[in-house]
């Protein structure tokens, strides 16, 4: 059984780890795997469908306890412990939840101290009793239910019969509500940046910004966060990164990268004009930055970038979860054009993370017939999650979901391309 520490407003968890409100939905799923044997039976839930406008849930049925995370932002919103017979609970140290002690009202008012008088609800029948960050439900039986006009502590209840929380949710803010999304799908509550403790001393992107001329990309505009000094707050920066530059370079602007990958075949090089059966003397490698959504791949022989990966991480994709979404805008010039609402008079044609195939290929006139990824493991020669579809166009490649979800972008420079460094004057 977990014993685990409440900390409203914030988190819960023990002095090895802890779910805090606000982290990415990958550093949770990695806190449940550095806990195998302890925490078992972990579901994870979400919408193929609908994958912004549906939570995306961690469900641990074994403990009781539920993350829900923010569809859009991916990131933690609210705890809900909904079985509290599985789990001991503690406040400042204070044990208020375990087989032995029972989280009554008194219990819970001797643990916390006083609060406002709950809130009822009379089709659930529950009563809501609020702290700040922190709510714990309870039933009540609706033979008591004329009692509660001054709280739940106004009730009179047989003896040994005083309610008992069947449920508690740790959230962001002064109200449960507060800590939900608006109708756009972005936070209502003040999380909008990671907490100083999620940060472990990486980058995160804010935004990336596709630098185009008329039909090629010139260079990536990224928009990080970094971990802050005293206070905690955190530092924002801006770096440029181009086709040629060198893996040095990269890793001045950016860090050194998460991993090195190198590429043990290009399975796309049969659909090329000029495609050679015979495997090049030279591996091309990637540098991954997982927090940043990105790849950088590099020439073997020039060792300078030559193609970028841009993952929007949506559930559903073979790599969910290796990547926090590159929250990218890309204006994309049609090669024909065509009156859409996509179709800006300046910009082209805006494409996001969120933008979906249908919209975009309408207004890019897209008609050429895709190419069929299907990715599998050496280990496990199955994909669970189905073919994707790649789409090109001038010079780039679009990876489709068969939800109509761009699943990533790559942006490559074409043959005999010379790379463009005049980038200064617009970044």
């Amino acid at each position: 059984m977990l014993d685990l520490e409440i900390v409203p407003e914030r988190s819960l968890g023990c002095e090895a780890w802890e779910f805090v409100l606000g982290m990415h939905f990958s550093q949770a799923v990695a806190i449940i795997q550095s806990q195998v044997g302890t925490i078992r039976g972990v579901q994870v839930l979400y919408s193929d469908q609908n994958p912004l406008s549906v939570d995306l849930v961690i469900n641990m049925p074994q403990d009781g306890i539920r993350l829900i995370f923010d569809p859009v932002a991916q990131r933690l919103k609210i705890i809900e412990i909904y079985n509290m017979k599985l789990i001991k609970l503690r406040y400042s140290g204070m044990c208020f939840n375990s087989p032995e002690i029972t989280p009554s009202i008194e219990q819970v008012e001797h643990c916390f101290g006083a609060t406002h008088p709950g809130l009822y609800d009379s089709q659930r029948h529950l009563f809501a009793l609020n702290f700040r960050g922190l709510t714990f439900y309870f039933p009540v039986d609706s033979k008591f239910e004329p009692g509660y006009a001054h709280g739940l502590g106004s009730l009179q209840f047989p003896n040994g019969g005083s309610p008992v929380v069947a449920r508690t949710t740790i959230y962001y803010g002064s109200q449960h509500q507060a800590s939900k999304p608006n109708s756009g799908g972005r936070w209502s509550a003040p999380l909008a940046d990671l907490p100083p403790s999620c940060y472990r001393q990486q980058l995160h992107l804010r935004r990336c910004d596709v630098i185009r001329s008329a039909s090629n990309t010139v260079a990536l505009r990224l928009h990080l966060l970094a971990e802050g000094g005293r206070g905690g707050a955190a530092i924002s920066r801006r770096r440029v990164i181009r086709f040629g530059d060198s893996c040095q370079a990269v890793s001045r602007a950016l860090a050194a990268p998460a991993r090195l990958y190198y590429k043990a075949d290009d399975k796309m090089r049969i659909h090329r004009p000029t495609a050679r059966r015979r495997a090049p003397p030279h591996t091309d490698y990637f540098f991954n930055y997982f927090t940043l959504g990105l790849d950088v791949l590099f020439d073997a022989r020039t060792h300078s970038v030559k193609k970028f990966v841009l993952h929007t991480n949506y559930p559903g994709h073979y790599n969910f979860n290796m990547y926090h979404r590159c929250e990218f805008t890309l204006h994309v010039h049609p090669d024909k054009s065509e009156s859409n609402a996509l179709v800006e008079s300046r910009g082209g044609v805006c494409i996001t993370a969120y933008s979906k195939w249908e919209s975009v290929s309408r207004a890019l006139r897209v008609c050429e017939r895709p190419v069929v990824l299907n990715r599998a493991s050496s280990t496990n020669t199955t994909n669970p999650f189905g073919s994707t579809f790649c789409y090109g166009y001038q010079d780039i490649i679009f990876e489709v979901m068969s939800n109509n979800y761009i699943a990533s972008i790559t942006l490559y420079q074409p043959e005999g391309a010379t790379p463009q460094y005049a980038v200064d004057s617009i970044a």
